[in-house]
C-alpha cells in the first residue's frame, strides 16, 4: 500500500505530514511532493492535523497518534526516549538522552540519531539541547527549534477543556 501525504498550513508555516493507512511515517517542513506518495488525504493524516493545530494554539501537549518511524535500532531507541522522557515545555541534553538509553558515551551518536528522525514534532527532538543550553542543530533550523520551544514554555501551565469554546487568554 502507498504512502499518503498532504501539505497543511500551520502557524510555522507549511508542513508535509506523511502516513500509511495506520501511522505517521514522517513529517517535513514546507510543502514538499514526497517521492513515491500519492497527494491524497487519509485518516491518519486528518487526525495528525487536528493533533498538530491543537498543539500549535496550546490546547494539546501530547500527541494521541500511531506513529511508525522508519530507522536503526540505535536510532529507534532514542527516538522511543525522547517520545517518551521529555515533556511538553521541558528540555533535556545530548548526554541526558545518551544516559537515558545506557550509551553514556554517545552523545554524537545521539545526535545523530535525532537529526535522522523522520517525524519531527511529533517525536519532539527540538526539546533535546546542548550541555551548555545551547540549541544546536534542528532539521528546521535552529530559529524554528528556539520559536517551538518558547511556544511550548507559554503553554505550559496552560489548560484547555474541550467543549468550553472561552479561550482563557
Amino acid at each position: 500500500m502507498p504512502l499518503r501525504y498532504a501539505v497543511y498550513d500551520t502557524s510555522i508555516g507549511d508542513v508535509t505530514i506523511i502516513a500509511n493507512e495506520k501511522a505517521l511515517t514522517g513529517l517535513l517542513f514546507g510543502a514538499v511532493d514526497p517521492a513515491g506518495c500519492i497527494n491524497e488525504e487519509n485518516a491518519a493524516l486528518y487526525d495528525a492535523i487536528i493533533e498538530i493545530n491543537q498543539y500549535f494554539f496550546g490546547q494539546r501537549k501530547t500527541f494521541d497518534l500511531k506513529l511508525q518511524p522508519e530507522g536503526s535500532e540505535f536510532e529507534l531507541k532514542v527516538w522511543d526516549y525522547v517520545l517518551k522522557n521529555v515533556p511538553y515545555g521541558k528540555t533535556c541534553t545530548y548526554e541526558d538522552v545518551a544516559k537515558g538509553i545506557g550509551e553514556p558515551n554517545a552523545e554524537r551518536s545521539v545526535g545523530m540519531a535525532l537529526n535522522h528522525n523522520p517525524i519531527p514534532l511529533f517525536i519532539p527532538c527540538h526539546r533535546v539541547i546542548g550541555k551548555n543550553g545551547s540549541l544546536v542543530g534542528y532539521v528546521g533550523g535552529t530559529e524554528l527549534k528556539k520559536s517551538i520551544l518558547a511556544m511550548e514554555k507559554k503553554n505550559a501551565d496552560r489548560e484547555f477543556h474541550p467543549g468550553t469554546y472561552e479561550d482563557p487568554e
